[in-house]
């Protein structure tokens, strides 16, 4: 066993790292002892001693905690859920959640304190500090300082930030870098075929998720799923000191130039970019009145037909790699998210829906028998027709018919993953180019079929009319 260290504050040990029972400090065992003697606080009192036995616990299971006393463990976590095998949680951490989950080698809080309420950390993550709710992280992936990640975030293999980020409701896929001072909610970014190219977001960027008419209908698509998943498309960036107005859509290989907003979808690959100054001015606002919805409405199902196919990606391609680097615990939780996802931007376009019968009173007040026919229909319907579309959109979730293409393709990922191991990025991108182009066929049919099948229910928007 270790020696104890001393408390450079008061001169008295302290616990440090041990093979065997952890070693209590003065300080603890009488602060415990206090907490005893008083009714009000035996509660806590427990609650704390529950806290120093999970720590003991780590400790033993192998996990390095240099400061057990700066470690807070919640009474809900679920120690053998975390990895004795090169993990590192650092003084001023806390972990709270039963479905925690941290994987080897993952470190925590090594450049400030770090919170983690469930969350699941694959092999070799690294939070090095900040706030970290409800969220996914698969190998590799690295958080940099004052990290703010709300729940429903998925980040795939190797995606990384720098310092002060803000995620919710984020989907990013391997590599994708964000550099520091942004805030990227509500988007999907994928594009890039390895660390050293890359789709990245400049620093100081924004994406712009809600609206003066307070909606959140707001999702935007940077690159998309079907070719992204392939990982073999080339990488977007967008440009540091701006901004992106969602929704959006944003076509691989775009280049968006910094100081750039973007208030346009980018439908042509590799396009640069360039803000033009933009006239200054005034118009009147009127809050509630909404103009034309039909791109707001196509980018939204887009968006969630995308989420839908990679939901089957998971279900018929990512479990097949299930393993120590990407157990069970990871790939039902990531389905948890995008099972999370789908209901969020379902639930955004609802509350759009809601909001159409003011926004046509506006119309038909300030417009009078000049108000647009055209408009009116549009808003009409997407209202009425709304419940039908929800339906839909729910029950498209669990399509289970058969797919020669789908299938075909994953004899393929099969025969590779016999021959290569179960290594995801390896066996993805040794996959040969009409094998991935099948793939993503697969994954573009089930998307088409949603967009055909919303665009049956709401026949004025004319949504296949627009790219």
């Amino acid at each position: 066993m270790e020696r104890a260290g001393k408390n450079r504050s008061s001169g008295k040990k302290r616990p440090v790292k041990t093979n065997g029972p952890i070693e209590w400090s003065n300080q603890m065992v009488k602060s415990a002892e206090k907490m005893a003697t008083h009714p009000n606080k035996r509660t806590q009192t427990v609650s704390k001693i529950d806290a120093f036995s999970k720590i003991e616990a780590l400790i033993n299971q192998g996990v390095a905690i240099p400061d057990p006393e700066s470690v807070h463990i919640g009474d809900d976590v679920d120690t053998r859920r975390i990895s004795g095998d090169n993990v590192r949680i650092c003084p001023g951490a806390r972990i709270y959640g039963n479905s925690t989950f941290i994987g080897q080698g993952a470190k925590i809080g090594t450049e400030g304190p770090a919170t983690i309420q469930d969350c699941q950390l694959g092999t070799g993550v690294e939070l090095k500090s900040g706030f970290f709710n409800g969220s996914v992280f698969l190998k590799n992936v690295v958080m940099g300082y004052g990290s703010h990640v709300r729940e429903g975030c998925l980040l795939e293999e190797g995606a990384s930030s720098a310092h002060t980020v803000g995620l919710k409701q984020t989907i990013l896929f391997p590599f994708v870098t964000l550099g520091s001072l942004i805030n990227f909610c509500d988007c999907l970014m994928s594009g890039g075929t390895s660390r050293k190219n890359h789709s990245e977001v400049g620093s100081s960027y924004i994406h712009f998720n809600y609206t003066p008419n307070q909606d959140k209908a707001t999702p935007s698509l940077i690159g998309d799923v079907p070719h992204g998943v392939m990982l073999n498309r080339a990488p977007i960036f967008l440009g540091g000191q701006g901004g992106l107005a969602g929704p959006c859509r944003i076509a691989f290989g775009s280049v968006i130039a910094a100081g750039a907003i973007q208030r346009k979808d980018v439908l042509k690959p590799n396009r640069l970019i360039i803000d033009g100054k933009g006239k200054g001015g005034q118009i009147a606002h009127r809050p509630g009145l909404y103009s034309g919805i039909r791109r707001t409405v196509k980018n939204n199902l887009i968006y969630i037909a995308n989420l839908i196919a990679l939901k089957q990606w998971y279900e018929h391609v990512r479990f097949r790699f299930i393993s120590d680097d990407f157990c069970e615990p990871l790939f039902f939780s990531a389905l948890q998210i995008l099972d999370l996802a789908i209901s969020e931007r379902i639930n955004r376009l609802r509350g759009l829906s809601e909001k159409m019968p003011e926004s046509m009173g506006i119309h038909k007040k300030r417009g009078g028998a000049n108000a647009s026919s055209d408009m009116l229909r549009q808003q009409e319907e997407f209202h009425r027709k709304w419940p039908e579309v929800e339906h839909f959109l729910m029950n498209a979730q669990t399509w289970k018919e058969a797919d020669e293409v789908r299938d075909r393709f994953l004899e393929h990922v099969d025969s590779l993953i016999d021959e290569c191991g179960k290594d995801y990025i390896t066996v993805i991108q040794r996959l040969p180019e009409n094998v991935s182009a099948s793939g993503t066929n697969w994954l573009n049919g089930a998307i088409q079929r949603m967009e055909n099948e919303a665009s049956r229910m709401i026949p004025t928007l004319g949504l296949t009319q627009m790219a």
